[in-house]
C-alpha cells in the first residue's frame, strides 16, 4: 500500500463524506441503533456524532491507521464509548452472536470479499440483531452500470472502491434477512457513482 492509499486517501474520503446530504443520510441510518454495535468500515468516525443515546458501544473495525487517527477528535467529543476491534471486517475476532447491532456506511464498496464480511457481520450479531446500511453499488440501469464498469479502475485508483458491487445479492446469500430496503440515486453525484442501497436487516 502506497502513501496515497495510506495517508491521502482517508483524508480525501473525511473530506468528501462529510456533505450535508451525506450526513442527512447518516442520521437516517444510525436511527434506532442500541446496544454494543459492531461498525465495519469506522474511517474517521463521521457515524459517531449521529449514534443515539441508546448505543451503549462501539467496537470500531477498519484498516486505516489514519482514519482513526482523523476520529480522535470525535471520539473525544463522544459520550460513547469507541473499541478499535480489529482491521479486517473479512475476519472479525469476536465470537459468535456477540452484538446487538452493526453498522456499515458505503463500506462494502472497497472490502476484497464483501461476501465474506457481511458472512462475519451474520456471524457475530446476535439472533435479531439488527444491520444497518447504506452503500452505493450496481445500478439496474444497464447504461450506468456500463459507465460503472468503465469507471471502476480509475475510482479504485482514487477513492479504493468499485462502484458496481450488487449490494442486494451480496446481502441475500449473507445470512441475513433484509427487512427495508430503498434504492435511489443520490441527489447531486453523477449516476455511476450514485446508486445507493440503503436499509436495515437483521441475523
Amino acid at each position: 500500500m502506497g502513501i496515497y492509499q495510506r495517508q491521502l486517501q482517508p483524508r480525501l474520503l473525511n473530506a468528501v463524506m462529510g456533505t450535508k446530504a451525506v450526513r442527512e443520510v447518516r442520521g437516517r441510518v444510525c436511527a434506532g441503533l442500541a446496544g454494543e454495535v459492531i461498525e465495519i468500515g469506522y474511517g474517521s468516525g463521521r457515524n459517531q456524532p449521529h449514534l443515539p443515546p441508546e448505543v451503549t458501544a462501539v467496537w470500531a473495525v477498519d484498516p486505516s491507521e489514519t482514519g482513526l487517527k482523523l476520529s480522535a477528535q470525535r471520539r473525544a467529543d463522544s459520550s460513547i464509548p469507541v473499541t478499535v476491534g480489529g482491521d479486517d471486517a473479512q475476519s472479525l475476532p469476536f465470537p459468535d452472536d456477540r452484538f446487538d447491532a452493526a453498522l456499515s456506511t458505503w463500506t462494502m464498496c472497497g472490502i476484497p470479499d464483501a461476501a465474506a464480511a457481511l458472512g462475519e457481520v451474520a456471524r457475530v450479531l446476535k439472533p435479531g440483531g439488527t444491520f444497518h446500511f447504506v452503500e452505493h453499488g450496481l445500478s439496474p440501469d444497464e447504461k450506468v452500470a456500463r459507465w460503472q464498469r468503465r469507471g471502476n479502475g480509475l475510482n479504485k485508483r482514487i477513492a479504493g472502491c468499485l462502484l458496481d458491487r450488487d449490494i442486494a445479492a451480496l446481502l441475500e446469500s449473507s445470512g441475513l434477512a433484509v427487512t427495508v430496503m430503498e434504492n435511489y440515486y443520490e441527489k447531486g453525484s453523477p449516476k455511476p457513482v450514485g446508486y445507493m442501497y440503503e436499509g436495515r436487516a437483521t441475523a
